[in-house]
């Protein structure tokens, strides 16, 4: 099976692309795992790609859609993938598109896991870290055993400034407006397949099981 999974920040794309690839038993391809293993392989599209990044410029689609043909040319793959990240933009997904077919291959299903936008900000903002030894904890999902203390060290735990409403509010509408262009194109090639994320991990991850189930041989 042949997945990419969409969603914005808070949605639980992590979450949930841990159980289809614990289950399915299919590589979690992520943007900058690719990149990574590319540079570390030292491969000349890795070292092409690690000029770019050292100056700060962004990799040219070309390199890019190069990275993304060797790692899913890889014997992990043969069973398929669970693409994250990748592709960001239309161009990018057009390009997918005439590698899965010089592959021999096709795209199955984009998951696209929605979640209401307030809700994606109370997941968003509800985070509080430890100044002193990072530990992570959220005012709702994982309170810490004191009210603003951290269960390690006692420390006052603080919000950081990128988890501020506003600046998550905006980093979101970021994020719709890029992807809305690639969710309609997806939407029009019929691969799309929306996902109720407000839900528990569990029923949603059920509904993830129960479109791509069939897939599995």
């Amino acid at each position: 099976m042949n997945l990419i999974l969409m969603g914005l920040p808070g949605a639980g794309k992590g979450t949930q692309a841990e159980k289809i690839v614990e289950k399915y038993s299919i590589p979690h391809i992520s943007t900058g795992d690719m990149f990574r293993s590319a540079i570390k392989e030292g491969t000349p599209l890795g070292k092409e790609a690690k000029s770019y990044m050292d100056q700060g410029d962004l990799v040219p689609d070309e390199v890019t859609i190069g990275i993304v043909k060797e790692r899913l040319s890889k014997p992990d793959c043969e069973k398929g993938f669970l693409l994250d990240g990748f592709p960001r933009t239309v161009a990018q997904a057009e390009a997918l598109e005439k590698l899965l077919s010089e592959l021999n291959t096709k795209l199955d299903y984009v998951l696209h896991v929605q979640v209401p936008e307030e809700k994606l900000v109370d997941r968003l903002t509800g985070r509080r870290i430890c100044p002193e030894c990072g530990a992570t904890f959220h005012v709702e999902f994982n309170p810490p055993k004191q009210d603003g203390k951290c269960d390690v060290d006692g420390a006052t735990l603080m919000q950081r400034e990128d988890d501020q409403p506003e600046t998550v509010k905006n980093r979101l509408n970021v994020n719709m407006e890029q992807t809305k262009p690639l969710l309609d194109y997806y939407g029009d090639k019929g691969y799309l397949v929306d996902v109720n994320g407000d839900k528990h991990i569990d029923d949603v991850f059920e509904q993830i099981d129960e479109k791509i189930g069939g897939l599995a041989k």
